[in-house]
């Protein structure tokens, strides 16, 4: 039995990320930087900028193994108070671990963290070119609010986004 067919048996568990994690973190978002199909960003933010822009709750690691398959994070849409219950967040999953699983792990398990956390909706941008984030947001109960024509350049060309959403029906719904 090779290697690989060892790490495909191996289940995914999600745990949360601590800081000891960041190289194989950063590694996978560089990773989906290069694909050029998942953030308009160009080069991997260090631990210490990274650790700024996130929320401390839902900092998450799919795990196969010893080898981090994925990561999923929360940040704040706005600093406004009445925005307090809304977050972006954001999945990446390693080349090797695509398809298997760990996408949906870690989404649902950010999901029960968040509303952990009094988070009432989820939403995330997505290029439209992304389809298996899209349809990954789509079984987890998140829903198309609308494009974002022409939102922003990348490597000088105009990109869309699909910006979608998940209402919680467990918070906020007084």
């Amino acid at each position: 039995m090779d290697s690989a067919s060892s790490a495909e048996r191996t289940p995914v568990t999600v745990d949360q990320m601590v800081a000891a994690d960041w190289p194989n973190v950063s590694a996978i978002y560089l990773e989906g930087i290069r694909t050029g199909n998942t953030t308009f960003e160009t080069l991997a933010p260090t631990w210490e900028q990274w650790d700024r822009m996130h929320l401390p709750v839902g900092r998450l690691v799919a795990r196969r193994g010893r080898s981090i398959a994925g990561w999923a994070a929360l940040s704040r849409v706005s600093q406004r108070s009445v925005y307090a219950g809304v977050a972006e967040l954001s999945i990446y999953v390693a080349t090797w671990a695509r398809g298997e699983g760990a996408g949906d792990a870690l989404m649902k398990a950010a999901i029960t963290a968040s509303e952990s956390a009094g988070v009432w909706t989820l939403q995330g941008s997505i290029f439209p070119e992304n389809k298996a984030s899209l349809a990954l947001c789509a079984r987890n109960g998140f829903r198309e609010v609308g494009r974002r024509e022409r939102i922003g350049k990348r490597e000088g060309q105009w990109r869309d986004t699909i910006l979608v959403e998940r209402r919680s029906s467990v918070i906020g719904v007084d």
